[in-house]
């Protein structure tokens, strides 16, 4: 009786992290993605909106990431060059405290991630001791199920981005702001000049297929196992 409601708490936490894992992956993955900000300064003209060179927009951007990979509680100092002047930092004080704020957040997805492979790697390894029989099997079901969860929210969240991603654009900050450091002026924060709403559109809908190919692969998993092994 205890072995089988241990096996339902394991089964549960697998099939419940599995989506928590695959999300903040790819979130991981398109934020340190540099095509990610090629592509959006390229197809939203930043060099034209902001006035600065397309190689020191680049730049900026790579700085950016490496203040996100960055263990330190530094401030985020961006130095480029506009018309051959070098600029001591690109963004302002408010933009330098929003980004301490992006900085936390962007860390707590880091955390989340690892949290999250861990409940996955121990359900599966104690499933070795709790599972008496078809060990294998019994694993390789969570798996699946747990990307058919990921699959069907990512789908949902996919179809609410297309139809209102301002709206819920907006919800995320009220969310995931305690203040109202994020309310900048698109005439004057460079913040806002070089990713616009648009951009963030382009990197949820990255996200999104990433977590819906990886997800649809590890819910057809058990049936492609099937075909060699009986699971």
């Amino acid at each position: 009786m205890i072995l089988k409601i241990l096996n339902i708490v394991r089964v549960f936490l697998i099939v419940s992290a599995i989506p928590v894992f695959l999300v903040t992956l790819n979130t991981r993955l398109v934020i340190n993605s540099p095509s990610l900000y090629e592509n959006g300064f390229e197809k939203y003209q930043i060099e034209r909106v902001t006035g600065i060179e397309y190689d020191q927009l680049l730049l900026a951007s790579k700085q950016i990431r490496d203040y996100f990979n960055d263990d330190t509680s530094s401030d985020l100092f961006v130095k480029v060059t506009k018309h051959g002047h070098m600029l001591d930092n690109l963004f302002n004080k408010r933009e330098v405290a929003h980004m301490r704020d992006v900085k936390n957040l962007v860390r707590g997805v880091y955390f989340i991630q690892w949290i999250s492979l861990s409940i996955i790697l121990l359900g599966i390894i104690s499933g070795c001791f709790i599972v008496r029989r078809d060990k294998f099997g019994s694993i390789v079901r969570s798996i699946g199920w747990g990307g058919k969860l990921t699959l069907s929210l990512t789908l949902v969240v996919g179809v609410m981005s297309f139809v209102g991603f301002q709206k819920l654009f907006l919800y995320f900050h009220l969310f995931s702001f305690s203040n109202d450091l994020w309310i900048l002026d698109p005439t004057r924060d460079y913040l806002l000049m070089m990713f616009p709403e648009s951009f963030f559109f382009d990197a949820t809908i990255y996200i999104a297929l990433g977590t819906v190919i990886e997800s649809a692969i590890l819910g057809v998993m058990p049936r492609i196992l099937r075909i060699f092994w009986k699971v």
